[in-house]
């Protein structure tokens, strides 16, 4: 990663040499927490359990994020490409549906050659990409054959939120590109007989207080371009916390009239594989500690 551009930012950070660029990380993986977890989507979580890896650092920073703590680098252990390979086939002796890898684009070299560790050695259990959806194209097709399912956010289409929100006026473009190359890389939705999904790509979109005209463009768009090839997750679960208050029209929960006028602009657009959820998600206690567990 000498000169790194991995992701959009191309800040060219010599990270091999002890530089940080915007993701604030070294170029071995730094990870915050790798256990089960039980909060994705039904098909990806299911009763056992999702074997998350949160990685620290981003390349987004949004000033709402949830996991802020770990995004800004204030928690996570640094770690060898060897370990790596160990956490992922431990989860699979837990009997984690799949590895979950949460925001590891800025670690990419490592996790391919972990993840290619980890298969010679018995990874079997589908491999998922958890990210915020700011990626480049020519970086996923290096994980052609490694991930199974894609799990990305979509968080805007106009540029300006994209600006103000996640520093990133650029985000829709990179959003769009980056999802055209995972379905094409997941090819037909499959799951298992207890209906964990085994290859596809499920977009996850946050409803921001007072953005639903955005979340309508976002959810016009998905309809357009890609139809039933994909599953549409509605996020309810944006939570204010201490960081927004320099954003006081995020600094509320967003209400039941926002969320369910985007919910039913979905189904006005006929798409009927979509994810939502209730109003208790929008609490704290879904954020989970990053501890350093099974690190």
């Amino acid at each position: 990663m000498t000169g790194c551009y991995l992701c959009p930012r191309a800040c060219g950070a010599d990270r091999p040499k002890g530089a940080f660029g915007y993701c604030g990380m070294p170029d071995q993986p730094v990870v915050a927490r790798a256990a089960l977890h039980y909060w994705e989507e039904p098909c990806i979580s299911g009763t056992e359990g999702s074997g998350a890896v949160f990685f620290s650092g981003c390349t987004l920073r949004c000033v709402y994020c949830q996991n802020h703590k770990i995004a800004s680098g204030q928690a996570g252990k640094q770690i060898s490409e060897e370990r790596l390979t160990e956490i992922f086939l431990e989860l699979q002796e837990q009997n984690a549906n799949n590895i979950n890898l949460v925001t590891a684009g800025h670690f990419l070299p490592s996790v391919i050659r972990a993840l290619t560790g980890a298969k010679r050695q018995g990874l079997t259990i589908p491999v998922v990409y958890n990210t915020g959806g700011y990626e480049k194209p020519d970086q996923l097709k290096r994980l052609e054959g490694l991930v199974d399912v894609w799990l990305p956010d979509y968080k805007y289409q106009s540029p300006v939120l994209a600006e103000r929100y996640s520093h990133a006026k650029d985000y829709p473009v990179w959003a769009a590109l980056s999802l055209e190359e995972m379905v094409r890389q997941a090819g037909t939705l499959s799951f298992d007989d207890r209906g964990i999904m085994r290859r596809g790509v499920i977009v996850r979109h946050l409803v921001l207080p007072g953005c639903v005209s955005d979340s309508k463009d976002v959810l016009e768009y998905l309809s357009d371009h890609y139809g039933n090839r994909i599953y549409v997750s509605l996020l309810r679960q944006y939570t204010p916390l201490p960081h927004v208050a320099a954003y006081p029209e995020l600094n509320r929960s967003i209400s039941d009239e926002e969320y369910e006028e985007v919910t039913d602009y979905a189904l006005f657009l006929g798409m009927r594989q979509v994810y939502v959820q209730e109003r208790e998600c929008a609490k704290e206690s879904f954020i989970p500690a990053f501890d350093g567990c099974g690190v």
